[in-house]
């Protein structure tokens, strides 16, 4: 499978169908609570506000992250619960993830630049898109973290 087999898109909450929306809470708890054994708020109020960046392969999502908009968590546009599913692992698809999600930003936040709350293990993999570190690394839900910055 390649990332290219994926259908790309960027939904606003209310564009989320049900199935889409459970499909889509139910990853972030599979990745970020249980995989990474952390226990937090996802439901955290910001989905409402945010654009849903997501790749579909057959009905099944493949990657997700949203976009937030400036003033929401940071000054800038913000881009969280970055995340491929395990089939899609090894693929490109986060690095496609990223580039669509910057490209969706740019497009509806075209005077903002885009802070992120990296995991300290993907620094080097967030810089490769042009971030650079902003903070001291710091402990998020039990996971170090770093905030990133892209003008």
């Amino acid at each position: 499978m390649t990332h290219n087999t994926m259908q790309w898109q960027a939904l606003r909450f209310d564009q989320l169908t049900t199935s889409l929306l459970y499909q889509i809470l139910k990853i972030r708890q599979e990745v970020f609570a249980v995989e990474q054994n952390s226990v937090y708020l996802d439901v955290d109020g910001r989905d409402l506000d945010a654009l849903h960046v997501l790749a579909m392969r057959d009905h099944e999502l493949m990657a997700y992250c949203r976009v937030l908009p400036p003033g929401l968590k940071y000054p800038e546009a913000s881009i969280g619960r970055v995340l491929t599913t395990a089939p899609a692992r090894g693929s490109g698809a986060g690095r496609a993830l990223m580039d669509y999600a910057l490209t969706v930003s740019t497009q509806h936040y075209p005077d903002s630049g885009v802070r992120i709350s990296a995991q300290l293990y993907l620094e080097e993999f967030y810089s490769s898109f042009g971030f650079t570190s902003c903070s001291e690394p710091y402990d998020e839900d039990g996971i170090l973290h770093i905030e990133m910055l892209k003008p």
